[in-house]
């Protein structure tokens, strides 16, 4: 092929690619934001139907869940029929549930209906098969931390939820719908509605497919592989905890410190923001430093600020006890800095190790990861219980983090001794391991 011709085909992909990266994020962005609305509604949710905090966790829990359980197949079905027809497919489904959250009339129903709409969060296994069809390999790594920063979609709840409830509270708006919390998710099915026509209308119509013609089985093989548990693991502290905390931390600073809804959801996106805003940094970081380092250095910096959480903090009958609320807000924004880090050097791996399988593995790790924000919210609140102490979700996460840091560095010690001075890798490629497995 001549230099003309390249050229030729290779403009009209880049100009699609960028429609797509754009396109992709604002639609992750949207859906993560329905995905994860709970936890600012919870409070007055609770207080409308009397319930406990563990009744009110699960509301959340519910909602995680069904955003991760179908991240495989979301991930698998954009490689095969393309992002775009499955991000549309999303959006309209998250529109008819997130419009129903808002005639719930019982917790049981609430239940049902938080579940379904967390349908939503399986977008983001569909987007980065999406986003990884169309973009280059040098410049992937970057598309797929743009794209992820549409975790910033937690925290537009955390701004707009409160002042809407407070304003809206016991009215009714317009067309007979009621204010307070019920006017969010409705408000948020109109903009899910918006967002599927533009995703339809811009997107490329003609899309890429790269596992149209890939055997079922062949797509689902890697999953075979230990690295990608390993991975999945190192995504539940990323990511899964990410959304438990995104979920629980308006309950924290409102029950520890007495503190009021619109405060405590302001501070609450102090933390989202880094987590989510920080993502693409993290893939600079993984392409600069190697993702060995900026693993540690995560993992490391995690740890550190969470073993200063897990002292019990707050405002007691007799005043405030432990840090003092400036310093806990201080290192969650550390923890969420980290965080932010730290997805993308996990997901950096997915396109380098598993090309040929992105959509599958990436949405096997990113269901692990979704899940563990399923799990995280219900056993903070469980042990919470048990123990009496508020700051039992930072010390759970800090064990976690232990745990997996030393997993990691086993396996690092394991492959320099195979591969020294390779700090670009985080596993002994399979060429090197030969009939091993991976350690």
């Amino acid at each position: 092929m001549s230099t003309t011709e390249t050229t030729r085909t290779t403009s009209p992909t880049s100009v699609g690619a960028n429609r797509v990266l754009t396109l992709s994020t604002i639609a992750f962005t949207l859906m993560f934001a329905v995905w994860l609305m709970f936890g600012i509604l919870g409070k007055p949710i609770q207080a409308e139907f009397g319930l406990s905090n563990l009744q009110l966790s699960w509301i959340s829990a519910v909602a995680v869940l069904n955003g991760s359980l179908w991240r495989l197949p979301a991930g698998i079905l954009a490689d095969r029929f393309g992002g775009k027809k499955i991000m549309v497919i999303l959006l309209l489904a998250g529109a008819v549930f997130s419009y129903l959250v808002s005639l719930a009339a019982s917790y049981e129903m609430l239940l049902v209906l938080a579940f379904l709409v967390g349908f939503v969060g399986n977008s983001f296994s569909s987007g980065i098969a999406w986003n990884s069809a169309w973009f280059p390999a040098e410049r992937k790594g970057f598309a797929l931390g743009v794209f992820g920063a549409g975790n910033v979609g937690a925290s537009v709840t955390k701004f707009i939820g409160p002042p809407v409830i407070a304003a809206t509270a016991g009215t009714t708006v317009f067309f007979g719908l009621q204010g307070g919390w019920r006017l969010i998710p409705t408000f948020y099915a109109v903009l899910l509605l918006v967002c599927a026509a533009l995703v339809w209308w811009l997107a490329p119509a003609q899309d890429r497919m790269p596992g149209r013609s890939q055997p079922l089985g062949a797509m689902l093989r890697p999953l075979s592989d230990i690295r990608v548990w390993r991975f999945s693991l190192y995504y539940v502290i990323a990511f899964g905890a990410y959304v438990a905390y995104a979920a629980i931390l308006p309950g924290h600073y409102m029950d520890s410190f007495g503190l009021d809804l619109t405060t405590a959801g302001l501070l609450t996106a102090t933390f989202i923001f880094p987590a989510s805003l920080l993502r693409p940094l993290g893939g600079w970081l993984s392409d600069v430093w190697g993702a060995r380092v900026a693993m540690y250095a995560t993992f490391f910096t995690m740890i550190v600020a969470l073993a200063v959480l897990s002292t019990p903090s707050g405002r007691g009958k007799s005043g405030p006890y432990g840090l003092p609320l400036w310093l806990v807000v201080a290192l969650i924004f550390v923890v969420g800095c980290a965080m932010g880090v730290a997805k993308a050097a996990v997901f950096k791996h997915i396109p380098t190790y598993f090309p040929d399988n992105v959509g599958s593995v990436g949405g096997l790790v990113g269901m692990l990861g979704g899940l563990g924000g399923f799990f995280l919210p219900p056993l903070f609140a469980y042990l919470t219980v048990i123990t009496g102490v508020a700051s039992t979700p930072f010390f759970v996460l800090l064990a976690l983090t232990i745990v997996a840091l030393i997993w990691m560095h086993m396996v690092i010690t394991h492959m320099d001794e195979k591969l020294p001075g390779r700090p670009d890798l985080v596993e002994v490629p399979p060429e090197v391991r030969g009939s091993r497995s991976g350690s």
